[in-house]
């Protein structure tokens, strides 16, 4: 009587597994990465105001994603202390401490200076011809740019820059910095210069642009050195005129009127 054949599981190897794995985790890596940006963006805008705090359940509605990404992008913007996991009860929007913030430019302005360095050195012609593009954006019409779209390519100028100096260490240092930086700019631009177009602010990034796309290091160091000394400037009208409840929500609560 011939046997039964016998049908073993067959194995899964190193690369079956990666084939198996990979689109799943990376599909979930992606998840993050828009879960964080979108957050990001919220924190920028001050739609989650300063000082908040929220439930995790809320902020996944908020956002529209699932719990594991959200988490991790909880996780990664506290990291940049831009917010604070409060366990069992959520999370809290970091409040905006002026002070320390302003303390924080001169660490800015040196990690910038070198990857703006590597920048000029090392960027190839595809990421110059970006640059170039991001250059024409910011002077089209530039009294019309509202601070929320310079926003949109302010982010996009970073990431690129940060790309071409090709050197993943520094991304950790200066991306919460940017975005710390980011939402001061728009704090300024919208309750601050009123009436007043993002001109300054354009100049500084189209002439930041122009001197790395075209490797003149130099330039391109003046370049930060302007745009960190125009950041520091807003410091001084923040201090004195901004309302203290657009920096922690829950001082609008002590007001007596």
């Amino acid at each position: 009587m011939a046997s039964r054949a016998r049908h073993r599981p067959r194995l899964v190897g190193s690369e079956d597994h990666a084939e198996a794995v990979a689109p799943r985790s990376r599909g979930l890596v992606n998840q993050v990465d828009l879960a964080y940006e979108r957050i990001e963006q919220m924190l920028v805008n001050c739609q989650l105001e300063p000082g908040r705090f929220m439930a995790m359940q809320d902020l996944q509605e908020l956002i529209r994603f699932g719990r594991t990404p959200v988490l991790q992008a909880v996780s990664r913007l506290a990291a940049d202390t831009l917010m604070i996991v409060r366990p069992r009860h959520g999370v809290q929007i970091a409040p905006i401490d002026l002070a320390r913030e302003r303390s924080l430019l001169p660490l800015r302005r040196d990690t910038e200076r070198f990857v703006i360095r590597l920048a000029a050195e090392r960027s190839g012609p595809s990421q110059r011809n970006q640059m170039l593009h991001l250059m024409r954006l910011l002077r089209q019409q530039p009294e019309n740019m509202s601070i929320n779209k310079f926003n949109v390519v302010d982010r996009k100028v970073d990431q690129l820059i940060i790309a071409a100096a090709s050197e993943p260490y520094v991304e950790h240092t200066l991306r919460p910095l940017h975005t710390i930086f980011r939402r001061i700019g728009w704090l300024h631009h919208t309750h601050i210069a009123h009436g007043q177009n993002l001109q300054q602010s354009i100049d500084c990034h189209v002439a930041l642009l122009d001197a790395v796309a075209n490797r003149h290091v130099n330039k391109a160091l003046a370049a930060v050195d302007d745009l960190i000394g125009f950041v520091d400037s807003m410091f001084d009208v923040l201090e004195h005129e901004i309302d203290p409840s657009l920096l922690d929500c829950s001082l609008a609560y002590l007001d007596p009127h």
